[in-house]
């Protein structure tokens, strides 16, 4: 077996509505075809690609389930992520990582999922 890349991640929601506003309106994915599951939910794409699924209508579990730390998204416009994250009041941690001069910004969605967004090294630092 030779795995070809990563597929998604999949994160509980406790509030569908919230984090879909959060993934979408402040981070850009959309939303797509999803199948139809018996309990809710939303499939989130970048591009043609299904990258994130939310699922939502049972409990978030009171312990972590492994070991995962946070998820990480490719991302530009470093600037414009900035100013919507601080416009809607999300905290975040930015760092210019040395070696490859990524700038490496690190938020948490609505249910508490770390997400980290790398933005090229070319795009100046955020006012």
């Amino acid at each position: 077996m030779t795995i070809e890349g990563m597929n998604h991640f999949t994160v509980l929601s406790k509030d569908l509505e919230r984090s879909k506003a959060f993934y979408i309106d402040i981070l850009g994915l959309t939303e797509g075809y999803r199948p139809p599951f018996a309990f809710p939910g939303a499939w989130l794409y970048a591009g043609n690609q299904a990258i994130l699924h939310i699922m939502a209508g049972r409990p978030v579990p009171l312990e972590a389930a492994g070991v995962i730390d946070h998820m990480a998204f490719t991302a530009a416009n470093l600037q414009a992520v900035v100013d919507t994250l601080k416009r809607h009041g999300i905290q975040y941690q930015l760092h210019r990582l040395k070696g490859p001069e990524i700038w490496q910004l690190f938020c948490h969605d609505p249910d508490g999922a770390k997400v980290e967004l790398d933005f090229p090294a070319s795009e100046p630092e955020p006012a």
